[in-house]
């Protein structure tokens, strides 16, 4: 008695469907992803910090104040002196009303600079001033 015995095909992927599939998570990828704003001018090492929490989005952008020495202070994109800082931050704060303010001192920084920084901050009736920080750097293996 002679047993038929069928053949096996052998098993293949249709790469034409998983072409589709690259596609589409490409594109996906490429619409979601966040783009990096343009830095500015001045390069600023922020302090690490255990407590520091993100901050609840506002409606828009804050005019960050960056403080990297006397001579280094930047207000948004503008270079602006220590003694003329609390006029361009009125003048910032009239432009922008709804706008808030935000400070980001070097880790490096003067102790000094930045008291004066927050002297000018409150000549110019700024209150609740966030700083930005960088999260607790988490060890190796852990999330």
């Amino acid at each position: 008695m002679k047993f038929y015995t069928r053949k096996r095909r052998t098993p293949m992927i249709n790469i034409i469907s998983l072409i589709d599939i690259l596609v589409i998570l490409l594109i996906f990828f490429i619409v979601t992803s966040t783009f990096k704003k343009k830095q500015p001018q001045l390069e600023i090492n922020l302090p690490d910090s255990k407590t520091a929490t993100a901050s609840v989005s506002a409606k828009s952008d804050p005019i960050v104040l960056r403080v990297k020495t006397a001579d280094q202070l930047m207000l948004d994109e503008n270079p602006v002196k220590l003694a003329d800082l609390a006029t361009a931050l009125r003048a910032a704060r009239q432009q922008a009303p709804d706008r808030p303010i935000a400070m980001q001192a070097d880790r490096e920084a003067p102790f000094g600079v930045v008291v004066q920084v927050l002297d000018a901050l409150k000549q110019a009736g700024v209150k609740n001033i966030p700083a930005f920080t960088q999260p607790e750097p988490t060890p190796a293996g852990r999330p």
